[in-house]
């Protein structure tokens, strides 16, 4: 099946800082947790699984996963039927960032140093033969524009070898490392997409603000503009219809929320609206490469969703919602001829399990339970919850409440996400259920900005870091207050890039809300953050200043919205961990914080990693993490007598 491979023309995504888990003492800490609820060991909430990320060969020969080598994990095959297990691979530094079948007989994964988010391609064979670095060049990022699964020797990827702030495209031959160039970028380029042939034939360009879409009927000839937006305006192609003439794309044009369309790449108008929700984004699309027709669009309201094109991939669904009927069910990987299904069960309450689901005879296999350390019934449940901002808007958000005890006067800990432009989805959540567990309830919310609620919601957050956006925040533990469930002296604040910068600007803003608070490789100063920002997103820096801020014309503004310059105010201790190489948030932007609150003889505890950018990825850097945070909260939410 053809990798959805998607290139917004707001380009916004491109600039999320979005922080993926991260993971683990094994000490009550609630004063009110019942003996009834079993403490978990920290290490089995962080620690790396047995077995994940399984995927299956294009022929449906092999089956491979990520499993622990050295405390890292590494990619394993092993052939359908037969017990023998190869190890292809053996990183001892970092975990392998991602892997997938290039052919029948290769398997490409990606790799970087220390966590610098360069990501270099390696390809190696099932039998673990013939291990290369496809694109082993240092301080150059690897972007797949197709891994072009007709073609098995060959793939289309972006590489941003030539200049750091644009990527070019190159056709790459996955068993000997040759590459040619086979369209090189002027410098305003920041998407590359192929037919169902896999030829490049759609380019995206941005002046910063403003996104065209390009096209050309034969590889050969020159790219023409389409149509030309703004960044607020969402024109993705998902991929060519199946003659390979127009486009099905999610659009925003003209209306609120995306919808899928089919796109007359000749006129440069929407032909037809496919499906649409009246309350949220479409976020994906769906499509059999063998029958070649639509499947589903996908969409998230507090769960996962889908609509359904198809009646055979919709009668597969229906047959696999009976079988688990309390969880949620995915399609994770395809054979060629779309005959076995690797599926992928999940919850707010379990990891799931994968299975092999042959589509002929209808039958399940248990391949492996993710983490059967971690019992369902001993996990919280994820809520949905919503509330009104105080001008007026929807926040939807998730409460997850401790089990064993009475949802009154709790300690809490708030947890505002990373991006911004990003949103908290429901599925489980090891940060979230361990502190669950610990007797902390956990109120997470879909601040102003986030995505998934159409342009209107995601345009209010423009220029509103550290105001309204964070009254959004301000305005949940309120919420929570007066619904009697938060115990106001015992609110803290943690959050992890984004959300970082929200504990920050909580701390300092609100001063008297929390109790404490937990920065994770958080923004602390806008000017430092934007001139630190990685060089492949220096063309969109005028889009940033739509959304963020200008640096000049915004900067009393910026002066006000930034944690660093106003740390006096903090009267609460803070804790900050930080990644050393991180390229997104510059370690600059945590020394300057605890900086300024040491000079003000304010409590901070701060934690760094040299081996680590942006979360920490190895297992024993999430230890120390939790493990200190677990303590930090243990310490500053305990419940305090009054004085009689």
């Amino acid at each position: 099946m053809k990798k959805n491979l998607t290139f917004l023309l707001t380009m916004a995504t491109g600039l999320t800082l979005i922080l993926s888990g991260c993971g683990g003492g094994d000490k009550t800490t609630a004063d009110n947790k019942k003996d009834t609820v079993r403490t978990v060991p920290l290490e089995d909430f962080f620690k790396n699984p047995d077995k994940n990320s399984f995927s299956i060969s294009p022929d449906g020969k092999y089956l491979s996963y990520l499993a622990p080598y050295e405390k890292r994990m590494n990619i394993h095959v092993q052939e359908i039927g037969n017990e023998a297990v190869v190890r292809l691979t053996s990183e001892t530094e970092r975990d392998v960032a991602g892997y997938f079948w290039g052919s029948d007989n290769r398997i490409l994964f990606l790799k970087d140093s220390g966590g610098d988010e360069n990501y270099k391609l390696f390809g190696v064979n099932a039998d673990g033969t013939n291990l290369i670095g496809l694109t082993d060049f240092e301080g150059v990022l690897t972007q797949v524009i197709d891994d072009l699964p007709d073609l098995p020797t060959e793939m289309i990827i972006g590489l941003n070898k030539r200049n750091p702030q644009v990527f070019d495209a190159y056709r790459l031959n996955i068993e000997t490392g040759e590459m040619n160039m086979i369209a090189e970028n002027p410098g305003n380029i920041q998407g590359w997409m192929t037919d169902h042939d896999g030829k490049l034939r759609v380019a995206i360009t941005t002046d910063g603000v403003n996104t065209t879409l390009m096209f050309r009927d034969k590889e050969s000839d020159p790219f023409k503009p389409v149509i030309t937006t703004s960044f607020k305006e969402t024109l993705s192609p998902s991929f060519f219809t199946f003659d390979n003439k127009n486009l099905y794309a999610v659009s925003n044009l003209g209306r609120d929320k995306a919808a899928v369309v089919e796109f007359d790449i000749a006129t440069g108008k929407e032909i037809k609206t496919l499906y649409e929700n009246k309350d949220y984004d479409v976020s994906g699309l769906y499509f059999s490469r063998k029958r070649k027709v639509l499947t589903a669009a996908g969409f998230q309201s507090w769960k996962r969703e889908r609509f359904f094109f198809d009646k055979e991939i919709e009668a597969i669904f229906d047959r696999l919602q009976k079988e688990f009927p309390n969880l949620e069910v995915g399609i994770v990987s395809t054979t060629r001829e779309e005959d076995k299904y690797i599926i992928r069960t999940y919850s707010d309450r379990t990891k799931g399990e994968f299975y092999l689901y042959d589509v002929k005879t209808e039958k399940l296999d248990k391949i492996h339970e993710v983490s059967p350390y971690l019992k369902a019934d001993e996990m919280a449940e994820m809520k949905p919850i919503e509330y009104k901002s105080r001008d007026g808007l929807t926040i939807h958000g998730y409460l997850t409440l401790p089990r064993g005890v009475e949802a009154k006067n709790l300690p809490v800990v708030v947890n505002p996400h990373g991006g911004p432009w990003y949103r908290d989805s429901w599925g489980f959540n090891p940060e979230v259920q361990f502190l669950a567990n610990r007797g902390f309830a956990v109120l997470q919310m879909n601040f102003r900005g986030s995505t998934g609620y159409g342009r209107e919601f995601w345009e209010a957050s423009f220029k509103q870091w550290g105001l309204k956006m964070q009254d959004d925040i301000t305005d949940g533990v309120n919420w929570l207050v007066e619904q009697g469930i938060a115990d106001k002296d015992r609110v803290a604040i943690y959050g992890g890039s984004y959300g970082g910068y929200a504990t920050l600007a909580g701390l300092t803003f609100t001063p008297d809300l929390y109790a404490c608070g937990v920065d994770y490789v958080g923004v602390s100063n806008l000017f430092t953050f934007m001139k630190t920002i990685p060089p492949y997103w220096k063309p969109m820096l005028d889009m940033m200043y739509e959304m963020v801020g200008d640096p000049v014309k915004d900067s009393v503004q910026w002066k006000e919205t930034s944690p660093v310059f106003h740390a006096d105010k903090i009267k609460v201790p803070l804790f900050v961990a930080q990644g050393r190489n991180d390229p997104r948030v510059n370690i600059d932007e945590a020394d300057q914080m605890v900086k300024a609150m040491k000079d003000r003889g304010v409590d901070v505890e701060y934690m760094v990693k040299d081996n680590e950018g942006h979360g920490f990825h190895n297992e024993e850097n999430r230890f120390d993490f939790y493990r200190a945070m677990e303590k930090f909260l243990e310490k500053h939410l305990a419940k305090k007598e009054k004085q009689s």
